[in-house]
């Protein structure tokens, strides 16, 4: 076995959960070889490096060995080097720290963590307060 194709090497090595999710990130110009967005057909081979857009991060992948069928997590790194620059991987902290990774900040219902916070929030807020007056009926 000389040559593999693409999608099937990113699914192999358990870059993507599916082969069609491997086959449409070729598709949408997420896998670059050489800094060229490849075809899912592209055949592949050892020492080739495999750039792989997941945002907001790009990773990067030297094909140690070549494999068809999908691997154990144990034996991948016998298969792929990850040589993803540290600069890119620091881009994951910063996203994971924010903690709003799939919906923009004020959007959507609130986490379970963003209700105690508010809970929390508007209980210390009214514990300074007399608000005694809302309840004068007599008036």
């Amino acid at each position: 076995m000389n040559e593999v194709r693409i999608d099937k090497w990113l699914w192999a090595m358990r870059i993507f959960k599916t082969r069609t999710v491997a086959t449409e990130a070729c598709k949408k110009g997420r896998v670059l070889m050489g800094g060229v967005a490849v075809k899912p057909s592209r055949t592949i081979k050892e020492g080739d490096i495999i750039n792989v857009r997941k945002p907001p991060v790009t990773y990067s992948f030297r094909v140690k060995a070549l494999a068809q069928n999908r691997l154990g997590a144990r034996l991948v790194p016998e298969y792929m080097e990850n040589i993803t620059p540290k600069s890119e991987l620091d881009l994951l902290d910063v996203v994971r720290i924010s903690g709003f990774i799939d919906r923009r900040k004020g959007l959507g219902r609130p986490t379970k963590r963003e209700g105690r916070d508010l809970a929390e929030f508007t209980e210390s807020m009214s514990d300074g307060w007399d608000l005694d007056f809302l309840d004068d009926d007599d008036e």
